[in-house]
């Protein structure tokens, strides 16, 4: 049975720090492009992170570039995201999603994790 475990949201004040944790069981992790979602209350799910099955290439949504990092544990078969300076418009609850590196592209989400930036 996949599972993705989402781990590390909560409460953070603005120009704080936060990492939130994907733990992947049941796949071959490394076989996986991970990205990073968010859903804001009132709207659209939309990407923020994605990180290639090895882990050498990255991409950001333009509102977190610079300030979020996508990265990767192939052998602890976890994926993070480094949420640095974080702004109140980062608050919503993140999802880790997964999906084969592969013609078929089987996917994978977790079940998302809340993250409030307030003061």
């Amino acid at each position: 049975q996949v599972q993705l475990v989402e781990s590390g949201g909560g409460l953070v004040q603005p120009g704080g720090s936060l990492r939130l944790s994907c733990a992947a069981s049941g796949l071959t992790f490394s076989t996986y492009r991970m990205r990073w979602y968010r859903q804001a209350p009132g709207k659209e799910r939309e990407l923020v992170a994605a990180i290639a099955s090895a882990g050498g290439s990255t991409n950001y949504a333009d509102s977190v570039k610079g300030r979020f990092t996508i990265s990767r544990d192939n052998a602890k078969n976890t994926v993070y995201l480094q949420m640095n300076s974080p702004k109140p418009e980062d608050t919503a609850v993140y999802y880790c999603y997964g999906i084969k590196a592969t013609l078929l592209g089987t996917s994978y989400w977790g079940q998302g994790t809340q993250v409030t930036v307030s003061s």
